[in-house]
C-alpha cells in the first residue's frame, strides 16, 4: 500500500494555499500553548508549515508549540492547566472525561482514524500472539499511549497480566532495550518504533514483529488536536483559525512533503530528514487513511465508529461511566467538507 499523492492533489487543490484566513473579530493577537505528542519529527509538519506560512498569524493567533513525552501526556497536561491545546490520543480524553469532566478537554480536529498502537518485540522470539506475552519484560515511556491502553487490550484478549512486568524507560532508549534484549517488548505507535529502530541500526522488516492492536478488536481513533474546556468556551472563534491553519498546513504538508520537513528541521536541526520524510509518509499512508476519510474527511469522525470506540474504552478500563460522544469530541470548529482532505487513498 502506498499514500496516492496524486489523487491528493487533484481532489484538493493542496498545491497553492487560496487566500489568507479571515482576520478574527478581536483588535489584539491571542497567544496561546500547544504541546505536541513527542519530539519533533515528520509527522509534526504540517503544524510548523501552517506557523512559518503566517497561517495561525493570520487567524490572530500566536502559537507556541513545545515537544511532547506522549500522546497520553498531552491530554493530562491540557486537562491540568498546563497548555491550551494539545496533540494527544483521544482515548485518554474518553477516560478523563469520566474521571475529571469539568477539565477534560475537547477534540476538535481528529487527524489518526487508524489505530496505531502495537508491542513491538524481536523476530527472533518467541512471542507470537497477545498470549505469549504472559510473564514477559515489557518496556514502555509512561506517558505511551499504546502503554496505557494496555490494560484494555489485555482485558479484550484475555491475557493474564499477573505475570507481567512493565518497566518504565526514556523513549530514547527503546529500540536499543528492545535490540539488546533488556526487554522482550515495547510499546508505542508502529511508525515510530519503525523508523526509530532504522535509526538505530536495526531493519525493521526483518528483526520486528508486531502485536497491533487494531488486529484484535480495538477500532480505535487516536492523535486528535485536543483543546482546553477554557479555550473552548471563551475563545471559539480562535479554535475555528487555529483548526483552519492546521488543516490548511496539511494541505500543504501533501502537496510538498519535502517543505513539511524543511520546517521541522528548522526546529531540530539534527534530524535524518530522509528517515523523518519516510516517517511523515508512512503516517499518511497508515494512521491517516482509514476508508471513512473518503466520505467525512480528515479531522471528522464517523459517530457510530466513534461511540463504539468510547464503548470499548471504557468496558475495557471498567470506567464507572460512558461519557457521552459530545462530551470527547466536537465537530462544531471544522471547516466544511469541502475545504478538508478527503483523498489519503490507498493503492
Amino acid at each position: 500500500m502506498q499514500f496516492n499523492r496524486r489523487s491528493f492533489l487533484a481532489s484538493t487543490g493542496a498545491a497553492a494555499f487560496a487566500g489568507a484566513l479571515a482576520r478574527p473579530a478581536w483588535s489584539q493577537t491571542l497567544s496561546a500553548n500547544m504541546i505536541l505528542n513527542w519530539r519533533y519529527q515528520g509527522p509534526q509538519g504540517w503544524f510548523f508549515l501552517a506557523q512559518d506560512r503566517g497561517y495561525f498569524a493570520d487567524a490572530g493567533v500566536d502559537l507556541t508549540m513545545d515537544q511532547g513525552s506522549g500522546s497520553g501526556a498531552a491530554v493530562v497536561q491540557v486537562a491540568g492547566g498546563s497548555y491550551d491545546l494539545g496533540f494527544g490520543d483521544i482515548n485518554a480524553a474518553v477516560q478523563l472525561a469520566v474521571e475529571r469532566p469539568d477539565e477534560a478537554p475537547i477534540g476538535v480536529y481528529n487527524m489518526y482514524n487508524r489505530p496505531p498502537f502495537t508491542i513491538a518485540v524481536l523476530s527472533s522470539s518467541d512471542i507470537h500472539t497477545p498470549a505469549d506475552l504472559e510473564g514477559r519484560l515489557l518496556g514502555g515511556a509512561a506517558n505511551d499511549g499504546a502503554l496505557k491502553l494496555f490494560p484494555a487490550f489485555a482485558k479484550m484478549t484475555g491475557i493474564d497480566t499477573s505475570g507481567i512486568e512493565i518497566t518504565n524507560m526514556q523513549a530514547n532508549l527503546r529500540e536499543q532495550m528492545l535490540r539488546t534484549g533488556q526487554v522482550e517488548g515495547v510499546f508505542g505507535f508502529v511508525n515510530t518504533i519503525r523508523f526509530s529502530a532504522i535509526l538505530s541500526g536495526m531493519n525493521p522488516d526483518e528483526e520486528i514483529r508486531w502485536i497491533n492492536f487494531a488486529d484484535y478488536g480495538m477500532d480505535l481513533y487516536s492523535n486528535c488536536l485536543i483543546a482546553s474546556r477554557k479555550l473552548v468556551n471563551e475563545q471559539p472563534d480562535a479554535i475555528r483559525g487555529i483548526v483552519a491553519a492546521i488543516n490548511q498546513g496539511l494541505k500543504d504538508t501533501l502537496a510538498d512533503p519535502e517543505a513539511a520537513i524543511d520546517a521541522v528541521a528548522r526546529r531540530e536541526p539534527l534530524i535524518d530528514k530522509d528517515v523523518e520524510l519516510a516517517r511523515l509518509m508512512a503516517t499518511l499512508e497508515d494512521e491517516m487513511s482509514h476508508p471513512e476519510g473518503a466520505s467525512i474527511g480528515i479531522g471528522a469522525v464517523d459517530p457510530d465508529r466513534f461511540k463504539r470506540a468510547i464503548d470499548i474504552v471504557v468496558e475495557a478500563n471498567e470506567l464507572p461511566a460512558t461519557p457521552a460522544p459530545e462530551a470527547v469530541f466536537t465537530d462544531a470548529f471544522l471547516p466544511p467538507l469541502e475545504d478538508r482532505v478527503t483523498s489519503l487513498a490507498r493503492s
